[in-house]
């Protein structure tokens, strides 16, 4: 699974806005769109925010810190 694929998934399942995701993981509502449209990739340390918030509402990719 691609991350924009995560992204859109976590969002979505959680039934958050894009806005609200923004929030949670402390960047842009530009940042979390341009993710979910495959624009561009976050950074390592934003991947393990992002893990470490998944694990937190219990969702498991294995490894969300691809590449």
């Amino acid at each position: 699974m691609e991350f924009s694929e995560k992204i859109r998934f976590v969002r979505k399942h959680l039934e958050m806005s894009q806005e609200e995701l923004a929030q949670a993981l402390n960047v842009s509502y530009a940042s979390i769109h341009r993710w979910e449209n495959a624009k561009t990739k976050p950074n390592k340390m934003v991947r393990v925010v992002f893990k470490s918030f998944c694990d937190q509402n219990n969702i498991d990719f294995g490894d969300v810190n691809e590449k």
